[in-house]
């Protein structure tokens, strides 16, 4: 049985039957059976099956974002925000998917020459537990109205969303394969990728699991993509708007229990106004309100597992072993962990060098910009960065500078359905949302037509 615990009562609150390996099999031969099928269907017929998936979403989005609070310690206003964010997203490619996939014309010597987009077939998709629903939609939401299948092995301890985002589907409407939600554990993936039904892989998790699929993929010579970690840096430059840019800050770091991988990770703050900084980020940090995550007063709930906050706890004490000190919290009780900030913060600690996947943040001050820049960029990922300044011409003038996939200016770095999403370095490769992420899967076939 695969169990889900509430990190909040340690309560179960799901359990299933793991799929054997001739379930399995069933489910991935039901899944390419139905592809030959759902690939036929018209754009038209497909977008209004998603839209009935947005209007779902919509109809119970409290229901649903329960079970993602009780799985893995979400504030309930929180959960409730990202099934919404998830039925617009349905909207989004519902109304744009044709378009981004129509033939794109290219001008040759041909009597006519242009670039189809057709599906693939069927795309597993592994994904972890912060976001249950919103990591799974806006992989499977392109992926389905692109004409390929989906196929989904989720993180252990969400298991019920998982089960609820397939029912979601069948409730709209979708033809059984379509979406296929599969409750197993890690050991079975590596025969499911081999497996020559599944065409494609995307993975968004830790560098570790992304290098272990990665390797499996490649080694049966198919397509991934990968959104693994971050460490993204604020860079709060001395002409920055204060007030406003301490209030992002403390989103873009706590939000979700910091439990996101493209949160802000590493505070960078220009040594001239840091003191007055740090006092205004810790009066607004100290204002989140910790507690039952299902009650909407909440704005910080626990960490998604007890081993999770446990080892947010050794980064902190490596920190401290080095020189850093703590300036706000510090303290865990069992899944929970205060909101934490750090001061003394140097190049040399886990805090800095590695992700912290938790409430928790260090401050380190620099100079210049040319200080600022070295700093963000010293470390193995490159999933995005915030840069604070209300002067927007050395904005635009630094964003190039950053080696990240994103570049934010007084704003925190999010995923938006309208932009593509996705990193460099140890954060991944590909990208995910917009026109980019639909043509992920799919076969660009070049189309050349001579005329005698």
């Amino acid at each position: 049985m695969i169990k889900s615990i509430n990190p909040y009562n340690q309560e179960t609150v799901y359990e299933v039957a793991e799929f054997d390996k001739k379930e399995v099999e069933n489910a991935i031969d039901k899944a390419d059976a139905q592809y030959m099928i759902w690939k036929e269907t018209h754009f038209s017929e497909r977008s209004i099956l998603m839209r009935a998936v947005g209007e779902e979403l919509r109809k119970n989005s409290k229901d649903y974002a329960q079970i993602i609070t009780q799985e893995m310690g979400k504030p309930i206003t929180q959960a409730i925000a990202e099934v919404q964010k998830c039925a617009a997203l349905c909207d989004f490619y519902a109304e744009n998917a044709s378009k981004m996939l129509s033939d794109k014309v290219i001008e040759t010597e041909a009597y006519k020459s242009y670039v189809s987009y057709e599906s693939i077939g069927i795309v597993l998709a592994i994904m972890p537990w912060n976001f249950p629903f919103w990591q799974v939609m806006r992989f499977a939401v392109p992926a389905l109205m692109a004409g390929n299948v989906a196929i989904l092995k989720h993180a252990s301890n969400v298991m019920k969303s998982a089960m609820s985002i397939e029912k979601v589907f069948e409730k709209a409407g979708f033809p059984e394969g379509c979406f296929t939600n599969l409750p197993i554990g890690s050991k079975m993936v590596e025969e499911i990728i081999r497996d020559p039904k599944i065409k494609a892989v995307t993975l968004t998790g830790s560098e570790a699991a992304g290098r272990a699929v990665a390797a499996v993929s490649g080694s049966e010579i198919k397509k991934t993509v990968l959104e693994l970690g971050g460490s993204n840096a604020l860079v709060v430059f001395a002409d920055c708007n204060l007030q406003q840019t301490v209030k992002t800050c403390v989103q873009a770091r706590f939000q979700n229990a910091g439990q996101s991988c493209i949160a802000g990770k590493r505070l960078l703050v220009e040594s001239s106004i840091s003191g007055e900084f740090i006092k205004a980020f810790l009066e607004e940090v100290s204002k989140l309100r910790s507690g039952d995550p299902l009650n909407e007063e909440t704005t910080i709930g626990t960490m998604a597992r007890v081993d999770l906050a446990e080892e947010l706890e050794k980064q902190l004490q490596d920190a401290l072993d080095k020189g850093a000190v703590v300036l706000l919290g510090g303290k865990r009780n069992k899944a929970y962990f205060e909101p934490t900030v750090m001061g003394n913060v140097t190049t040399d600690m886990s805090i800095f060098k590695e992700e912290v996947f938790g409430p928790l943040i260090g401050i380190t001050s620099f100079e210049n910009e040319e200080e600022a820049i070295a700093l963000s960029n010293n470390s193995p990922f490159g999933l995005g960065v915030t840069i604070f300044t209300e002067n927007l011409e050395k904005a635009i003038r630094l964003v190039p500078k950053f080696n990240e996939g994103a570049v934010f200016v007084n704003e925190l770095v999010k995923s938006d359905q309208r932009l593509p999403f996705g990193g460099t370095k140890n954060s991944g490769y590909g990208r995910e949302l917009s026109q980019d992420g639909i043509q992920e899967f799919v076969n660009k076939k070049t189309v050349y037509i001579n005329k005698y």
